[in-house]
């Protein structure tokens, strides 16, 4: 309605006679009122009559699940109830910052005696912080995720402490120190490739301290760029004398008791077969024509896959392009955001792990594994009931390198005195584990089979002991490579799958877990036979769901996850893309982006992308289609590429950089472009930034301080982002 036909309104019912007069009025108030009271009578006076009548019988397919009851957020008096004094938080998006606090939970347990329970950090309400007992001690094992981001789980609680005025339960300032009562123990997980490694766990360990909180020991700091264990076992030994100095325990009076296991394993008589979990994530899963539930990290969406082929055209290697439709599924994304994608084992890898340890034969044995301890968050470690089948191909991570300390503990359970001796050897040489171990990436399996050399099973193992310690199966992130503009309903993905040699084992293939899951899947889809020396899956899913055989279609389990890395909001701004390989992954979209509206007539900064691969003629990702949309960009894109094996000097996309230093300099110094890097975090991503720098000092006349000052700055003004991994 316009402001004219508004004011003519009002004017209108100004000069109107009344329609009707206060005697009129007064008698419509009080029928009304009559009519109320008489309606809600058995609500305001109360109905004594009791109804004998049942009710109807609820169907899982009218009516959607309540889901679990409420969760107790309040710690201190869960700690109290249960007799604990330590209490480990933690903050993880792949489940290792989970593991550590487990392992170090029962660690403190059967070594020191201490009462300790773990709890995920978005399970307590975390301004009670300042009710805590100055006799307890808090552990706080926080993991970074991407570029200084907290985990998923620790949202709230980065956001209680770095909020500038922070609220605790009791409301006193916090330049009186509200937390001064309380003592704690941090251990940082990162990635040292990023710039702001471990940034969560240092922020928690600095802005506790701020608060009046006194930490025990030396912050612990983790590198998951191939360290991320050995800084672990470096850090605790220390750790654990201080917490016992803090906690005034004698550690030369400290006996080490029977092993405790941390969950209880039950074989099944009687079950219901609907309710066993065959590699399903939750119940909504097991049920039929529930009410359509929200998709997310917790209940991931079967989509089904409706194009894919391979991108490369050399036959060695190979790159998989899939679109997943995500039509009616209520997800939505932007360019840059990440794909999940939920892999499983390769069934020859579950068959092994069965077959060593002597559960081949049950297999199909449906089994309920539940915590010993009544205080954890997470009563079950996975989906129960199940099978030993599916927790070995859909629940934990067999595919990667046994740590050293498992194998030092599975030493205790060998079956002769050479398995022992040669686990015991391996899990104190820190070297010998490297070569022979880490490097050789030997599995839990291979580790097993290394002490049975005739293949005997080792009915030894407890297998509690390896649900304990193997981390959960976790999904794989990738960058979308589409976008909503061009395909709202379709996510692509683009994946190069991962297949090497280790140097310490150059006679073993290691195959990537997800990525020649995606192989197989996407041959499947084309009809390509698939040689039986390579790694095969379960693709149809837990109970044949992620396979229509109406449709012929396959279905991957996904959910998205929202991303920083964004296009800014102007589109006049130019923008300069980094992202050789399948670092261009994000920039598709980006570029298939700016290309839709600069189609449309709209107005479109320089768009600039800096693509490397090896040849032009084998690897050059989505060549035709990135000349098309170039074309169509005209003026205002340009493709710059290298190819570093096509001369006998090998030429990077940093390379590239350089040669158009003065280009580059003009959009980002002159003309406020933003400044974006996919891809290899060790060597590309650093080499970038390098090159950035030194762009500065040549094109901008900085000397080198004020140059990576200014670098700097770009990130912290969010113009410079990175997307990358080691």
């Amino acid at each position: 309605m316009s402001n004219e036909n508004l004011d003519q309104n009002l004017n209108d019912s100004q000069n109107a006679e009344p329609l009707i007069d206060t005697f009129d009025l007064i008698f419509l108030l009080i029928a009304g009122a009559v009519a109320v009271v008489y309606i809600y009578k058995d609500a305001i006076f109360g109905n004594k009559k009791i109804s004998t009548a049942q009710p109807a019988p609820i169907s899982n397919s009218t009516l959607k699940p309540a889901g679990p009851p409420k969760k107790n957020k309040d710690f201190l008096k869960r700690m109290r109830d249960t007799d604990k004094n330590v209490i480990l938080f933690y903050g993880s998006q792949t489940g290792t910052a989970e593991d550590y606090a487990s392992r170090l939970a029962k660690e403190g347990q059967q070594r020191f005696g201490l009462k300790t329970m773990t709890v995920d950090v978005e399970d307590c309400d975390m301004t009670l912080l300042d009710k805590f007992e100055n006799d307890y001690i808090a552990f706080f094992i926080m993991a970074t995720y991407g570029e200084g981001e907290p985990t998923d789980d620790a949202v709230d609680f980065w956001e209680l402490i770095t909020t500038e005025s922070p609220e605790f339960s009791e409301g006193i300032p916090v330049e009186e120190k509200p937390l001064s009562s309380l003592r704690y123990v941090v251990f940082a997980l990162g990635n040292r490739t990023y710039e702001h490694f471990n940034a969560v766990g240092r922020t928690v360990d600095k802005k506790l301290t701020e608060f009046g909180a006194s930490r025990i020991g030396e912050r612990g700091e983790g590198d998951d760029d191939g360290s991320l264990e050995e800084d672990f076992l470096g850090w605790k030994e220390d750790m654990w004398k201080a917490v016992c100095e803090a906690m005034q325990i004698d550690q030369s009076e400290v006996k080490t008791g029977d092993r405790i296991s941390a969950y209880k394993i039950t074989e099944l008589e009687t079950f219901d077969s609907n309710n066993v979990y065959y590699g399903e994530y939750n119940e909504h899963s097991l049920m039929i024509n529930s009410i359509r539930p929200t998709y997310d990290a917790k209940n991931p969406y079967p989509a089904p896959i409706t194009i894919t082929h391979d991108l490369f055209k050399s036959t060695i290697r190979n790159c998989v392009h899939l679109e997943l439709d995500i039509e009616g599924s209520g997800i939505n994304y932007e360019a840059g955001d990440h794909v999940a994608i939920w892999p499983m084992n390769a069934e020859q890898d579950v068959v092994r792990l069965l077959k060593i340890l002597g559960l081949w034969e049950k297999r199909d044995t449906v089994v309920s594994v539940e915590s010993t301890d009544s205080t954890v968050s997470k009563k079950y470690p996975f989906p129960i009931p199940t099978t030993y089948a599916t927790i070995f191909r859909n629940y934990l991570d067999i595919h990667i390198p046994t740590s050293r300390q498992f194998i030092a503990n599975l030493a205790n359970f060998a079956p002769t005195e050479e398995g022992r001796s040669k686990l015991t050897a391996l899990g104190q040489d820190k070297e010998a584990y490297r070569v022979q171990v880490s490097d050789a990436h030997l599995t839990l399996a291979e580790v097993l089979e290394s002490i049975s050399p005739d293949g005997n099973p080792l009915n030894s193992i407890p297998l509690d002991l390896i649900i304990e310690t193997l981390p959960r199966l976790q999904a794989r992130y990738y960058s979308i490579s589409s976008s909503p503009k061009s395909t709202p309903t379709s996510i692509h993905v683009t994946a190069t799958v991962l297949t090497f040699n280790p140097s310490t084992a150059p006679q073993k293939t290691v195959y990537g877990l997800a990525t020649n899951y995606l192989l197989q899947v996407s041959r499947v889809l084309r009809s390509i036979p698939h040689p039986e020396s390579l790694p095969s899956y379960l693709y149809s899913g837990p109970r044949n769901k992620y396979c229509d055989e109406a449709t012929s279609k396959i279905m991957l389990p996904i959910h998205v996850r929202h991303n920083n890395f964004k296009l800014p909001k102007d589109l006049k701004t130019p923008v300069i893309m980094v992202g050789p390989g399948t670092g261009i992954a994000p920039f598709r979209g980006f570029v298939i982006e700016r290309a839709h509206y600069k189609a449309q007539g709209e107005k479109v900064g320089d768009t600039v992308l800096f693509f490397g691969c090896r040849r032009r003629d084998e690897d050059f990702l989505y060549e035709s289609e990135l000349n098309e949309l170039f074309a169509t960009l005209d003026k205002s894109g340009k493709l710059i590429t290298a190819f570093s094996r096509e001369q006998s000097q090998k030429v990077y996309v940093q390379h590239k950089l350089r040669e158009h230093d003065e280009y580059v300099w003009d959009l980002l110094y002159n003309r406020g472009g933003y400044f974006y890097v996919c891809g290899d975090a060790k060597n590309m991503a650093r080499d970038v930034n390098s090159g950035l720098i030194q762009i500065a000092q040549l094109c901008g006349a900085m000397d080198e301080i004020t140059a990576t000052n200014y670098v700097k700055d770009l990130r912290s003004k969010g113009r410079y982002l990175e997307d990358v991994w080691s």
